[in-house]
């Protein structure tokens, strides 16, 4: 009998096959001591499995590139924490196997993270993927991971670490369901770059029996159990009416009576470029520069090596624009001689643009970097600031940039509701906003992005976030500055059309998801846009704003 489950829809697409779950976790190690004699062999052993895993998770992080690389590095430099092994260390002096002592080291900073007002919360299923690894190579068993299979299938799992999201095999994996997770997590992300139709925060997921057919919607989050044959031609038809959407869907973004929407990528680096390209990104909406800062936690890159890793995005786009982000350290990206060890609650303490201006020659050295980058090439060059809280904040980022020498249009990231509630001081400083969804959704509603119990707080729609970016574009518009989204929420085909009708001028996102917005937008004028995006405002969940929309753009 055919039921019906929701979850969060993260990943375009329809999957249709039988359900494999993941790999069983490592079990705990047994509890026993080891003679005095035996510790020196037994850190040994720690310390190989976890250069063993660092190495392995580096090596999967080179095959991925983009995205992918970027997260599994950081998971490899979580495997190597100094303090980590010395608490290794310290309990095998005691008496605990190395197993045992790596099982309970990372069990004592899994509640830390847990424990850090929640924000941290998210980098949990990544920290137990990492120990799982080197107590699995501990204990000479299988790591944990995809199940082996001749045959396609789509992946059930309680989350999805990234070092198996980055290498999943797209005629293998016909899509994936898991039980925790947001839509702009990790595996979220990184699904969208490999185009694998996702759904993510299904409660019960676990519970759906080897074997079983499904068929998974990744854009409505709906998963249908043992679905009808009428239900599977349904779904296949509506598919490859998509499909054909984007074929003939080309060139700049627009709606169909010709309000220009620019359609831009969101980048971690010259890794993601060829995609972007590929997928006719008309430039670069978030060039996200933390890539260089992770490759090395106790110094900054030189002048030099920054110079040129953003020359060669740049140079992918010649008279497009880039907007580059400024170095966003601190919280889940913590870097060691730059972010503060022991705040209590890192969300809301020195990150973004604070890190920088508390170490004005970091800033200094990126932004000389990025003017020198530049310097003779036809690109629109854009340069902006993260965590950007109010007027005084966008006056010192101006100036650093002004005394560097950039010459570039100087803009601030909207991520904070106090920018979004202030955004016309601000433009008083800067010449465009930026709207980060992610954070502005996980700042309004005091939801962790990553934490799967609270993900309905995290869904783009909800009215309360469209009524902030709505401030931020009339703000924009009445200063006659650009107002953009480069958070998860641009990602949305519906949902783009809405911000296209609160006033946004540009939409940036990951390049996967630019054929989908195009041909969406290309659908409708900008008048249903402006009166989709009324309906949306005018609801009170996030489920009534997408419905309202769907509604008055499908002229019902």
């Amino acid at each position: 009998m055919e039921t019906t489950l929701r979850g969060v829809g993260v990943s375009h697409g329809v999957a249709i096959g039988e359900v494999r779950h993941m790999g069983t976790a490592v079990l705990e190690p047994p509890a026993k001591q080891i003679p005095a004699e035996d510790a020196d062999r037994e850190q040994g052993r720690a310390r190989q499995a976890v250069e063993a895993v660092a190495a392995d998770l580096t090596a999967r992080g080179n095959l991925a590139g983009g995205e992918a690389q970027h997260v599994l590095e950081a998971q490899a430099m979580m495997a190597q924490d100094p303090e980590l092994m010395a608490d290794v260390d310290r309990r095998i002096a005691v008496g605990s196997t190395a197993e045992r002592a790596v099982y309970d080291a990372f069990a004592s900073y899994r509640a830390l993270l847990a424990g850090a007002g929640e924000y941290l919360a998210g980098r949990v299923a990544d920290l137990d993927d990492v120990r799982n690894r080197i107590v699995a190579r501990l204990l000479g068993v299988p790591m944990p991971g995809v199940p082996d299979s001749d045959e396609p299938y789509v992946l059930i799992a309680r989350d999805l670490a990234p070092a198996d999201t980055a290498l999943l095999d797209p005629t293998l994996v016909l899509g994936f369901v898991t039980e925790e997770g947001g839509p702009t997590s990790h595996s979220a992300i990184l699904a969208r770059a490999l185009g694998v139709p996702a759904v993510v925060a299904l409660p019960g997921a676990g519970e759906l029996a080897e074997g079983t057919v499904i068929a998974v919607d990744g854009s409505s989050g709906e998963i249908f159990v043992e679905p009808s044959t009428e239900k599977k031609a349904q779904l296949r038809a509506a598919a490859e009416a998509r499909r054909a959407a984007l074929s003939v869907s080309t060139g700049p973004g627009a709606t169909s009576d010709g309000h220009k929407v620019p359609l831009l990528a969101n980048v971690g680096g010259p890794a993601d470029v060829p995609a972007a390209v590929e997928a006719g990104a008309e430039g670069v909406g978030l060039f996200r520069t933390e890539f260089l800062f992770l490759d090395d936690s106790k110094q900054a890159p030189s002048e030099e090596k920054q110079v040129e890793a953003y020359r060669q995005v740049l140079e992918a786009f010649p008279e497009g624009r880039v907007v580059v982000r400024v170095l966003d350290a601190g919280a889940d990206k913590p870097l060691e001689f730059l972010t503060p060890a022991d705040e209590p609650n890192p969300a809301l303490g020195v990150r973004g643009l604070r890190t920088l201006l508390d170490h004005p020659d970091v800033l200094r050295t990126q932004l000389t970097a990025l003017a020198k980058a530049s310097e003779g090439l036809p690109v629109h060059l854009e340069v902006m600031a993260p965590m950007v809280a109010d007027r005084i904040d966008a006056k010192a980022f101006a100036d650093a940039c002004r005394a560097a020498g950039l010459r570039a249009k100087f803009g601030a990231m909207v991520e904070i509701p106090s920018a979004a509630l202030r955004a016309r001081a601000i433009l008083q400083e800067v010449e465009f906003l930026s709207l980060g969804t992610n954070d502005l959704a996980q700042y309004t509603f005091a939801a962790d992005r990553q934490v799967g119990a609270v993900s309905r707080l995290q869904d783009p729609w909800q009215p309360a976030l469209l009524d902030l970016v709505a401030l931020s574009a009339e703000a924009a518009k009445a200063e006659g500055r650009s107002c953009g989204v480069c958070g998860e929420a641009a990602s949305d085909p519906l949902l783009a059309c809405v911000l296209t009708g609160l006033g946004i001028t540009s939409l940036s996102m990951g390049a996967a998801s630019i054929p989908y917005v195009r041909a969406t937008l290309a659908k409708y004028t900008l008048a249903q846009c402006e009166r989709a995006a009324a309906a949306a405002r005018a609801a009170d969940t996030a489920e009534e704003a997408r419905t309202a929309a769907q509604a008055v753009l499908s002229g019902e």
